[in-house]
C-alpha cells in the first residue's frame, strides 16, 4: 500500500449548497485555492509513480467506488476543457462489481456503498474522519485486503474499459438491435459530427457505426440523432446525461428502440456496403454541386493537399431513384488531417456554385443514398386520405410588411393555448385566424408557429417582450418576421439570419411546380379533430377565467385548426401534401357543419374532387379530360364555386359528359 494523498480540485462553480457544505466540510474560500483538475491528474501521476519505485513495481491499475468518478465525471470534464487523461483511465476495476462476484449473496450490485460493503464483511468504519474522502479511501482498502485474502482469494482479472474513440462502420437491417441499448438525443447543434456526439458521451462505450444523425425533409440535419450503446448499463449512464450541455445548448436525451435506430442506420445496397467497406475512414458531405459535376471536376476541387481514399472509389454521388444527380456526394478521407484540409474549403467555387462541406456518417449515408432503393420511405406518412379538405374562407397575408412573428424552438406538447398563454397581454393584438401551427412530415408539432400580428409595430413588441423567454421547461425564440417570410417557411423554405432560403420546391429540377389549388394551407374540421387525434395537435382547453386573453376576441378559430405541412418532393423524403393532414376520418354531418359554420360553399359528396399524381410534367388540360372521357359531371354543382380561367371555362361548359378538376 502506497501513500495517502489528497488534493482538492478547483470547482467551475464555488456556489455550494448547504447540503455540500454540510456532507463534505467544503468550503468557496477552499476551493477557490486548489489547482485545476490539469494539475491534480499531473500530480496524482507523480505521486503514483514515486510510489511503484518505491514498492518495486511497474504498473498499477485503478480501482473506483462504481463507475460514475470515471465514466461521469473525469472523461466528461476533461474533453470538456480539451485535455487528455492518462492511459489509466481507460481500464479500471469497478469495486462493487467485483465484491459482488467474490460474495455473490451480498447486496445488488446498484445498492451497493461503500459503508455496505464494509457492514457485510464486518470491517468499521470511521466516519467521524475529518477529512472528507479520506475514510471512503481507507474503507476500500480494507475491502480490497479482504477480498485478495487467502480465505476469499479473489482474482482482478476483467476490468471496466472505456474506448478511446468511437468506430464508425455500417450498420445492416438484417442485424438485432436491442432496444436496452438505445438512446434518442434531441437538440443537437445542426452542424454537429458523430465525433461531436461521441464527445458529448465521452466515457461511455458506444457500439461500432451506433450513431445515427436524423435527417429532414431536404435531407438535412434536424438537430436528433439515435445513439446505440454497447449494453443497457452503458445506455443508462447515457440517460443520466439528460440536458447537459454541448457548448451553449442542452441536449435532451430519451430511450429509444433498436426498430427506430435500424430505420435511420440499417441499409442492404452492395453499392453503400462497398463505399463504407474500408473502416475508420473519416467521411465529408458535399451539397451543392453542379448537376453536371464528375468525380474528375470533384477531386480536382479537393485538390492534392486532401487526397481521396481510393481515388474515385471514395466517391459516392447522391441521385435521384430516376439517375439524376441530386448535388450530393460523400468522400472519404484517410486520416483527419485530409479531412480538415478538406473542410477548410467550404463555401468555396465549383464551376458556378458555392460548395457546402460537413463532417459525415456511415449511418448518414446508408440514409440518404439507400432511401432510393426503398419502397417505403424511411418515415412513415400520414394516413390514406379519407374525407377532402375544405378551403378555407381565408388567405394567408402576404407582403414585406413585418407584422408576423415566427416562434421558434416550442416544446413538442405545446398547444394553442400554451402559445396564447406565453403571449400574454399580447394576445389581444392578434389577427383573427392568425395562429398557424407547424407540423413535419410525419404530422408532428416541429417546434415552430408563426403569428400574424395588427401590424408591424405589435409584431416587434412581442419579439422585444417575448424572445428567449421560457414555455414549460424550453425558451423559446421569438423573431418579427413578414408575411412573404412566413409564407417561405410554411411551404418548405428556410429563413435565418442570413435571409431567404426558397423552398425546395421553387427550385429547378428538384420537384413539378406546386399546383394552384395548394397555395393556401389547409383548414380542418374540429369534429374531425375527435377521430384520429394521433395525426393532430392536441385538442384545445377551454379557456380560463384567469387567462389573458379577452374571451370576445378570436385567436383561433372554434371550428377549424390552422396545421401546416411541407409539401415539398425534395429528396430523400417522400412528398406530402399541405391538404394530406386534412384527410381525417369524420361523418359526413362534420364536413357540412363546418362548411355552413364559416358560410363556405361545399362540394356536393361524395367524389367531388379528385387529385392527379405523377404527371407528365408536359401534361396539359386536354390530355387531363381525354383521360377522364365518359365520366359525368353536373356542371351547376360547381357554379360560382371554383375560379376558373376563360379558357378552361368555356371547355367545361362545352356539352360533354365528363370533367376534371
Amino acid at each position: 500500500v502506497g501513500t495517502l494523498h489528497k488534493s482538492l480540485v478547483k470547482a467551475d462553480n464555488l456556489d455550494l449548497s448547504d447540503q455540500c457544505r454540510e456532507v463534505s466540510g467544503l468550503t468557496p474560500e477552499g476551493l477557490g485555492k486548489a489547482e485545476p483538475l490539469d494539475r491534480v491528474l499531473q500530480q496524482f501521476s507523480q505521486l503514483v509513480s514515486s510510489d511503484l519505485k518505491v514498492l518495486g513495481r511497474s504498473s498499477y491499475t485503478l480501482c473506483s467506488d462504481g463507475q460514475l468518478l470515471i465514466r461521469q465525471v473525469l472523461h466528461p470534464e476533461t474533453s470538456k476543457k480539451n485535455f487528455l487523461l492518462s492511459d489509466c483511465f481507460y481500464s479500471f476495476y469497478d469495486l462493487r462489481k467485483e465484491f459482488h462476484t467474490c460474495y455473490p449473496s451480498s447486496a445488488a450490485v446498484k445498492d451497493q456503498t461503500i459503508k455496505t460493503m464494509a457492514e457485510y464483511l464486518g470491517l468499521g468504519t470511521d466516519e467521524t474522519e475529518e477529512d472528507f474522502g479520506v475514510w471512503q479511501v481507507k474503507t476500500m482498502v480494507a475491502i480490497i485486503f479482504s477480498m485478495l485474502s487467502e480465505s476469499c482469494n479473489h482474482i482482478f482479472t476483467e476490468p471496466e474499459t472505456v474506448k478511446y474513440k468511437y468506430e464508425t462502420g455500417p450498420c445492416s437491417k438484417s442485424e438485432t438491435v436491442d432496444s436496452e441499448t438505445v438512446i434518442r438525443a434531441r437538440g443537437l447543434p445542426w452542424q454537429s459530427s458523430d465525433q461531436d456526439i461521441a464527445r458529448f458521451f465521452k466515457g461511455l462505450n458506444i457500439a461500432k457505426g451506433g450513431v445515427a444523425l436524423c435527417l429532414n425533409a431536404q435531407g438535412r440535419r434536424n438537430g436528433e440523432a439515435l445513439v446505440r450503446f454497447v449494453n443497457s448499463e452503458q445506455r443508462d449512464l447515457a440517460l443520466e446525461r439528460h440536458k447537459h450541455h454541448m457548448g451553449s445548448r442542452y441536449i435532451e436525451v430519451y430511450k429509444a428502440t433498436g426498430e427506430e435506430f435500424l430505420k435511420i442506420a440499417g441499409g442492404t445496397s452492395n453499392e453503400v456496403a462497398q463505399f463504407l467497406s474500408k473502416e475508420n475512414q473519416v467521411i465529408i458531405r458535399m451539397r451543392g454541386l453542379p448537376f453536371t459535376a464528375t468525380q474528375e471536376d470533384v477531386l480536382g476541387f479537393l485538390g492534392p493537399e486532401c487526397p481521396v481514399t481510393g481515388g474515385k472509389e471514395g466517391l459516392l454521388f447522391v441521385k435521384y431513384p430516376d439517375g439524376r444527380p441530386t448535388g450530393d456526394a460523400f468522400v472519404l478521407f484517410s486520416c483527419e488531417e485530409y479531412a480538415q484540409n478538406a473542410l477548410k474549403k467550404h463555401k468555396e467555387i465549383l464551376g458556378k456554385r458555392y460548395i457546402e462541406l460537413f463532417r459525415s456518417t456511415a449511418a448518414e449515408v446508408q440514409q440518404v443514398v439507400l432511401n432510393r432503393y426503398m419502397s417505403t420511405p424511411l418515415i412513415p406518412t400520414l394516413p390514406t386520405p379519407i374525407i377532402p379538405v375544405i378551403p378555407p374562407p381565408y388567405t394567408i397575408a402576404t407582403g414585406s410588411i413585418r407584422d408576423c412573428v415566427r416562434l421558434r424552438g416550442l416544446p413538442y406538447t405545446a398547444g394553442i393555448d400554451d402559445i396564447l398563454e406565453f403571449m400574454g397581454d399580447a394576445t389581444a393584438d392578434i389577427k383573427p385566424h392568425g395562429v398557424h401551427m407547424v407540423l413535419n412530415q410525419q404530422g408532428r408539432p416541429s417546434g415552430d408557429a408563426f403569428i400574424q400580428m395588427k401590424s408591424a409595430d405589435k409584431a416587434f413588441m412581442v419579439a422585444q417582450k417575448c424572445h428567449k423567454k421560457m414555455m414549460k421547461d424550453r425558451y423559446v425564440e421569438v423573431f418579427q418576421c413578414s408575411g412573404e417570410e412566413m409564407n417561405f417557411v410554411l411551404m418548405g423554405g428556410t429563413l435565418n439570419r442570413s435571409g431567404l432560403s426558397p423552398p425546395p420546391c421553387k427550385l429547378p429540377c428538384l420537384s413539378p411546380p406546386a399546383y394552384a389549388a395548394f397555395q393556401t394551407a389547409a383548414v380542418i374540421p374540429a369534429e374531425a379533430a375527435l377521430y384520429q387525434p394521433q395525426a393532430l395537435l392536441p385538442a384545445t382547453r377551454t379557456p380560463q377565467a384567469s387567462t389573458a386573453a379577452p374571451p370576445t376576441v378570436t385567436y383561433y378559430p372554434a371550428q377549424a385548426a390552422q396545421l401546416y405541412m411541407n409539401y415539398t418532393a425534395y429528396y430523400p423524403s417522400p412528398p406530402v401534401s399541405p391538404t394530406t393532414v386534412g384527410y381525417i376520418a369524420a361523418p359526413p354531418g362534420a364536413v357540412a357543419a363546418a362548411a355552413t359554420a364559416t358560410h363556405t360553399p361545399i362540394l356536393p359528396q361524395p367524389g367531388a374532387l379528385v387529385r392527379m399524381q405523377g404527371l407528365p410534367y408536359n401534361t396539359g388540360m386536354k390530355e387531363i379530360l381525354s383521360f377522364f372521357q365518359g365520366y359525368q359531371y353536373a356542371p351547376d354543382d360547381y357554379n360560382g364555386l371554383i375560379q376558373l380561367s376563360d379558357q378552361a371555362r368555356s371547355v367545361l361548359q362545352a356539352p360533354k359528359e365528363w370533367v376534371c378538376l
